[in-house]
């Protein structure tokens, strides 16, 4: 064997020995990994959009398929009924993929409110999204209501300099309801 050969195959081995080195490790903490998301960024969210729930929906939560998609569904339920849910949905915001959870009240038939989850928006412009004071806004709306921004016909103020981004959350508002008469009935029928 010549020179050149035995160092492709000398670095074809390492090679091959890394990659399966990090897929174990990868599934060896993927269930640690999906706690910490679980607590230290989706949990805030959905805590503060179920907050009248008696239980801790992040403990009680079930996955569901939608269009062969895995959705993460939490449950909000008031002495032992569930009278709420939220989940994740995704789109593209300013700076790219934004995180929107969205709470639905199942009573009232109305939202509950709405948590960033992640985003990649401009700091102290788009990035204002997340405060309260705009996704209040959401909070206690009819399913049927405009979540559109005010200047596009809809019911929702925009946050200064930063249309795109509240653009952004209200097309992941209106995602998760076109979503939600599927994901309910899979809840609801377990």
């Amino acid at each position: 064997m010549n020179e050149t050969t035995k160092m492709i195959l000398a670095l074809t081995l390492i090679c091959a020995a890394c990659g399966f080195l990090l897929a174990a490790v990868r599934r060896a903490t993927e269930g640690r990994i999906e706690d910490q998301i679980m607590k230290y960024v989706k949990g805030p969210a959905v805590r503060r959009v179920l907050r009248s729930a008696t239980n801790d929906p992040v403990r009680d939560r079930n996955r569901v398929t939608i269009d062969g998609k895995p959705v993460t569904v939490f449950i909000g339920r008031t002495g032992g009924e569930i009278t709420g849910m939220a989940y994740e949905t995704t789109v593209e915001g300013f700076g790219g993929e934004m995180g929107v959870v969205v709470g639905y009240d199942l009573k009232r038939h109305g939202l509950t409110g709405i948590g960033i989850t992640a985003h990649k928006e401009t700091p102290g412009v788009g990035s204002r999204v997340t405060r309260e004071e705009f996704s209040d806004r959401f909070a206690g709306k009819a399913l049927d209501a405009e979540f559109a921004l005010k200047r596009d016909g809809g019911e929702i103020d925009a946050v200064t300099g930063a249309t795109t981004s509240s653009r952004a959350v209200c097309r992941a508002v209106q995602k998760s309801i076109a979503e939600y008469p599927k994901i309910k009935k899979q809840i609801l029928n377990r």
